[in-house]
């Protein structure tokens, strides 16, 4: 192994930055000064509470998250992602939400995985049909979803699905023409390859013993930590905002405003913007929304706009994936979203 990798596949550390450039640090720092202004203020004090309330509500989504994307970081080469979610090809857009689908995270947990496959090769096309279709399609919140809204929550599954995949071949028709960016982590893969035998070579090759078992701990490890210092400092800020939202918007704002009208339903779409809850914590929100304004459509946009609008996601977006991706995603997913929530209000 080539000194200063930490990965099977030869992948390198991330290299040190000069400290007052770690973003993490500073959030972190600005975290920290607001947390104990709320001690001193009265005002901040329901700041405090909906960070704790938000954070522990997030805490081991978003640890799975990074376990998963640092396990796809060490262990799954470039090729096997290239293979499948890489190709311009409207399979590729197919495969990317079948994989959300399946997926059990919420969305913050999904992002880390979006963005370590990214790093690993997929399309931005591809990453964002994953991202869309994961949280309020995958199968834990299916039933979860079931529960609450009964038969109407195939509505929202198979909006979020159409949502998707309508957005992911419209992307990857942006990349035909070139006016999305490119993932510069592809890689080109021979036509004959085959995973599966790519597979069964390396379990031919692998011995288990301490040092092979430190090495791959050590490399899930880093991969987390590569993880942490992407996506972490975007979280915290959305939780920071949604608190400072909280403790500063009052409540007869929000009941008031989010009826089943037009402009019920783009307030509710800029609460969404705004409002840094997991899939898991927003499901109960979305159907309190229902149940005290009757509009079936709002809910269904605070949920999907939980994630196309999203303070965090579109960050991360903007800046790993490109921002001509993170303003085509806006342009073409929002519209459906506005236009399925008017559509579910009035039918």
């Amino acid at each position: 192994m080539n000194e200063g990798t930490h990965s099977c596949c030869g992948h390198k550390k991330s290299s040190k930055k000069i400290w007052y450039k770690n973003g993490l640090l500073w959030v972190f720092l600005l975290t920290v000064l607001l947390l104990g202004a709320s001690f001193a203020f009265i005002s901040l004090v329901s700041f405090r509470q909906t960070f704790f309330d938000y954070t522990a509500m997030m805490f081991w989504p978003i640890l799975a998250g990074f376990f998963v994307g640092g396990f796809i970081d060490h262990f799954v080469p470039k090729e096997y992602i290239s293979k499948h979610l890489a190709v311009p090809k409207r399979r590729t857009i197919f495969y990317a939400v079948g994989l959300g689908f399946l997926m059990s995270a919420c969305c913050h947990g999904i992002l880390a995985i979006c963005m370590e496959l990214h790093k690993k090769g997929a399309s931005g096309p591809a990453v964002v049909s994953f991202l869309l279709a994961s949280p309020w399609a995958n199968l834990p919140i299916t039933i979860l979803l079931f529960g609450f809204f009964g038969a109407k929550a195939f509505l929202i599954v198979f909006g979020a699905l159409g949502v998707a995949l309508i957005t992911g071949f419209s992307l990857q028709g942006l990349g035909h023409i070139h006016w999305i960016e490119q993932n510069p982590h592809s890689v080109s893969v021979e036509a004959g390859f085959s995973i599966r035998r790519d597979i069964a070579a390396r379990f031919r090759n692998f011995k288990m013993n301490r040092q092979n078992l430190f090495e791959m701990t050590r490399g899930v490890w880093f991969g987390m930590i590569d993880l942490a210092q992407m996506v972490l400092p975007w979280v915290l800020i959305g939780i920071l905002l949604a608190g400072l939202v909280t403790s500063f918007v009052p409540n007869h704002v929000f009941h008031h405003y989010f009826g089943p009208t037009f402009l019920g339903l783009l307030v509710t779409i800029a609460l969404a913007t705004f409002l840094e809850v997991c899939s898991e914590g927003t499901s109960p929100l979305a159907f309190t929304i229902y149940r005290q304004t009757g509009a079936f459509g709002n809910a269904f946009a605070f949920l999907m706009g939980g994630v196309i609008t999203d303070v965090t996601e579109i960050s991360l977006i903007w800046k790993n994936l490109g921002p001509k991706t993170a303003i085509w995603m806006l342009a073409i997913s929002l519209p459906q979203v506005i236009l399925l929530g008017w559509l579910f209000n009035r039918f």
